[in-house]
């Protein structure tokens, strides 16, 4: 279980850009940094949307492409401009590398939306817990979507080795295993479409909870800030996303 320090703050702050000065200016109006609660200090405005309306945000985009009505917003060439002077993105996507799945595209969003981090499998190392933790903490995002796809690469490969089909080597190993725990937890199904489509969804409902489990910062952004971790699954021929938790 990793703690969030103060120190490990600033270093945050620092490595992506944002002064002592800036932090200061955003927390609770009149009161000193010094004088907040480190349990209840954000370095970020309070978001315009609550986690419940980001998600409606982000399935009104998805209800867009998949029906190929998607407006494609925020690619202006002013637009890209006015996002020079910071960032302001509604929700963080954490899902899968795989190409078929880009989440502005899915969601019909455009730049500065969304704060998207990709890995294989949706698989959680420190770097990207640490990428949604800065997404919480210093963006103040109020909702998390662990976005996990059918027909997803790396669960089906966790699924032959764990059914001795396959064997892996060398870094992708690492992925692999990472994703065993999900597919031994999945019950049994003689079908192995239907397996491996239980599989990718209990891969992002463990992901989702992994988040919780493992960051201090975020649990204490659920418990204070009304932030929401939540797991989600796309099908490829259809273009939907199903919220699972």
């Amino acid at each position: 279980m990793r703690e969030t320090s103060e120190p490990a703050a600033v270093t945050r702050r620092r490595l992506f850009g944002i002064t002592a000065g800036t932090a200061a200016t955003v927390v609770a109006a009149g009161a000193p940094a010094s004088a907040q609660d480190p349990a209840t200090r954000r370095t970020a405005p309070a978001p315009a949307l609550d986690a419940e309306g980001a998600w409606r945000k982000l399935a009104e985009g998805n209800r867009r492409f998949v029906t190929g009505q998607q407006t494609h917003p925020h690619e202006s060439l002013r637009w890209r401009e006015s996002l020079v002077r910071g960032q302001h993105p509604f929700a963080v996507v954490l899902g899968c590398a795989d190409s078929r799945v880009p989440p502005e595209l899915v969601f019909d969003h455009g730049l500065g939306d969304l704060f998207t981090i990709r890995a294989a499998g949706e698989v959680l190392d420190n770097s990207v817990l640490g990428s949604v933790e800065y997404a919480v903490e210093h963006l103040g995002i109020p909702l998390v979507v662990v976005l996990g796809h059918a027909n997803c690469g790396a669960v089906s490969a966790a699924v032959d080795v764990v059914r001795g089909r396959a064997a892996v080597s060398g870094d992708v190993s690492v992925l692999v295993r990472a994703i065993e725990p999900a597919v031994l937890s999945t019950p049994a199904d003689a079908d192995e479409a239907r397996f491996l489509a239980a599989a990718v969804d209990n891969q992002a409902r463990r992901v989702a909870s992994l988040v919780l489990e493992r960051s201090v910062t975020i649990r204490t952004a659920v418990r204070h800030h009304g932030v929401r971790v939540v797991a989600a699954s796309y099908r490829l021929d259809t273009g939907e996303v199903t919220r699972l938790t």
